[in-house]
């Protein structure tokens, strides 16, 4: 396989470059000065650039595209369904690590840890005690998604004594939690809103001013899914007018930019798009994007194909 032509479309993970060195023609999308259109079978894409209609039209060999996330969003499937080009992802194994955070950004949320700190760091301590903060323990949850990540999460505010209600596209047969049928009614019904569903067509702003509203002054919302899950206007609008109590961010509209406002407010927690980012992780994703392509080159069934 040492002939086949892989491109990566932006940097990503050094161990993965390395691995996929070892095995293919590496090309490099963000350092190639030449056409690669009859060089490149396989594309290696994340969330940031994946493999959209301009970059697949320009590939006429191109047979597979192996993402470096669990998210697809950034690849245009229609375009590989009539092309037929085989996609995969890397489902499961960053489940873990993405419901840590999450339930990590709901307690740094809650319980002002940042704020905390920098209390502490500039000498305020000494000035008197840090304001009070809220509890997370024994709070209702409400989760947009209850797929892997979100029943993962789940499962975390259970052991918290958290009550749990979800909506997604149907209800599962399969759990107890409480079912809404609609965003809003979720949001009216819960303290702590977490975001964890994927971003189609269908769930761009699911979280709009209306679900914003019914979530309330007391309410939080933590996204781990997509930014643009959630209006970013009308979210940074409720939050700096007090409409929304908080919020814990990993994942933004429009990435790296982050808008200003938020940065100067002490009721919300942002961090930048870091859910997998551990190392165990990391490496385990890497060798999942690495094992799908040298299935797919070796004629064997992809291990997480998405098509």
């Amino acid at each position: 396989m040492e002939n086949v032509g892989v491109m990566m479309t932006t940097p990503m993970s050094a161990y993965l470059e390395q691995q996929l060195q070892q095995r293919f023609t590496l090309f490099k999308l963000w350092e190639s000065s030449h056409s690669l259109a009859d060089s490149v079978k396989a594309v290696v894409g994340d969330t940031k650039i994946g493999a959209d209609s301009k970059l697949i039209d320009s590939l006429p060999r191109l047979e597979i595209v192996s993402t470096y996330s669990v998210g697809v969003d950034k690849i245009d499937l229609e375009k590989c369904r009539d092309r037929g080009i085989r996609v995969t992802n890397t489902p499961d194994v960053l489940t873990e690590d993405v419901s840590d955070l999450a339930i990590g950004l709901a307690l740094a949320t809650l319980r002002k840890i940042c704020a905390c700190h920098a209390f502490l760091t500039t000498g305020s301590w000494k000035n008197g005690d840090f304001q009070l903060t809220t509890k997370f323990s024994g709070k209702s949850i409400g989760i947009l998604g209850l797929g892997r990540i979100g029943s993962a999460i789940a499962k975390r505010a259970e052991a918290f004594g958290c009550t749990i209600s979800y909506h997604s596209r149907t209800k599962r047969q399969t759990t107890n939690y409480r079912y809404y049928s609609n965003a809003v009614d979720l949001a009216a019904n819960c303290q702590i809103l977490f975001v964890a569903c994927s971003l189609t067509n269908e769930t761009r702003h699911i979280v709009n001013r209306e679900v914003i509203s019914a979530l309330g002054p007391q309410g939080v919302l933590v996204n781990i899914g997509r930014g643009a899950l959630v209006d970013e206007h009308e979210l940074v609008s409720a939050l700096c007018e007090g409409r929304l109590g908080g919020a814990g961010l990993d994942v933004f509209e429009n990435e790296p930019h982050v808008p200003e406002p938020l940065l100067e407010l002490e009721n919300v927690v942002l961090l930048p798009h870091v859910g997998t980012d551990t190392v165990e992780t990391s490496m385990t994703m890497a060798d999942l994007v690495v094992a799908n392509l040298e299935c797919h080159f070796l004629r064997k069934p992809l291990l997480t194909p998405v098509i």
